[in-house]
């Protein structure tokens, strides 16, 4: 049973940290352009203005993600209560892949805004 709850607490850190982190960068994003904090990707770093666009786009979105994916992986959960470890630690592992993968593609819609609504060298359209 002990193993059911880690996996449990383990599987809703993914979307847990998707709403701070997104609820940071969206509401509290890095003052300056740097490559340790904040979305980091060269179209982002163009300019303060796509780096604040960049930050709160992606930061809306994880915290919509990170909100969304929070319940249906409790609920998911449940049906294992009880499972041995091998069944909870397979499923367990799927899950987070599932998560991180949702993560990662995050990435796309907020390069795909940054493209729609600046130009190449940075500057608003």
């Amino acid at each position: 049973m002990w193993f059911w709850w880690f996996m449990l607490i383990c599987d809703l850190l993914i979307p847990i940290l998707m709403i701070f982190a997104g609820r940071m960068m969206w509401k509290h994003m890095p003052k300056n352009i740097n490559g340790v904090i904040g979305y980091r990707t060269s179209r982002s770093m163009k300019s303060m203005d796509t780096w604040e666009f960049a930050n709160s786009y992606c930061g809306k979105l994880w915290c919509k993600i990170g909100k969304i994916m929070f319940f249906p992986s409790i609920i998911l959960h449940i049906p294992f209560y009880g499972c041995s470890t091998e069944a909870i630690g397979t499923f367990g592992s799927i899950l987070c892949t599932i998560q991180v993968i949702i993560l990662i593609i995050s990435i796309f819609p907020t390069e795909a805004a940054l493209k729609k609504n600046f130009t190449e060298e940075g500057i608003r359209k």
